[in-house]
């Protein structure tokens, strides 16, 4: 099971930290993945971090300005967000892939667990 949590309305040029806590299987089994569906559109990639957070990996257009990460110890991982946009306005979910030997997950069909989503609005 995975919790989001952190969302909320903020300025642009603000910043927003996203949780997520996962419950029942064992944690470093999984990659974990943020992804976001905007108002109207589909769902899109947003970060990923291998298991053993040694690597991480963003989409375009949040790189430099999101940063993914996890705590095995606690199950969780952030998104933490700066610098944020219009653009950025979206429910961002938190997903894991169980590890199949990938370096990247980055299509949702590769995602075996999702959780609720949260919402982010970026405005003025």
């Amino acid at each position: 099971q995975l919790v989001e949590s952190g969302g909320g309305l903020v300025q642009p040029g603000g910043a927003l930290r996203l949780s997520c806590a996962a419950s029942g299987d064992t944690f470093t089994n999984y990659a974990m993945g943020w992804f976001r569906q905007p108002p109207g559109k589909d769902h899109e990639f947003v970060a990923g971090v291998r298991s053993t957070n040694t690597m991480s990996y963003y989409t375009d257009s949040v790189k430099g300005r999101f940063t993914i990460s996890r705590d095995n110890a606690k199950k969780s991982v952030t998104l933490q967000m700066n610098s944020l946009k219009p653009e950025d306005t979206a429910v961002y979910f938190c997903a894991a892939a169980r590890y199949t030997g990938r370096t990247k997950y980055t299509n949702m069909n590769e995602y075996d667990f999702w959780g609720q989503g949260t919402q982010v609005t970026v405005s003025s």
